[in-house]
């Protein structure tokens, strides 16, 4: 109840009774548990919605061997980029061999290879 309610008598001040607020706040506590399983059913049903409206529209690219890739430059050489005005990806480089589904060894395009493997997270498919 706000203040103004008091001074000015409104319906819900005139007709408060101690007795019925009571068992109606025992009642909603009963129902606490019900009414939080009712918003978790909701909440996946709202997320299965939503993978279903996304996972319809995405277009996935597999990278397979030999594919030429771009890689993250922050990632890549995290001390030589720096600034707004350094390039996001640096490359072009070819997958050497498929480890794992999203994990790649790479090579230059002279021959050389990469250290180490590289997820597709920090790849980019390259089109010439």
């Amino acid at each position: 109840m706000i203040p103004v309610e008091i001074g000015v008598h409104s319906s819900r001040v005139v007709h408060f009774n101690e007795a019925n607020n009571e068992e109606g706040l025992k009642n909603i506590l009963d129902l606490v548990e019900e009414l939080r399983d009712k918003a978790t059913i909701r909440v996946a049903a709202y997320q299965q919605r939503v993978s279903r409206y996304y996972n319809k529209r995405v277009n996935p690219r597999p990278l397979r061997e030999g594919d030429l890739v771009l890689l993250n430059a922050s990632i890549a050489d995290p001390i030589g980029t720096i600034g707004k005005l350094a390039p996001n990806w640096e490359g072009s480089y070819k997958v050497k061999t498929v480890l794992r589904p999203r994990t790649f060894k790479l090579e230059t395009l002279g021959g050389r290879e990469i250290p180490r493997a590289w997820n597709a997270e920090y790849l980019r498919k390259y089109y010439q």
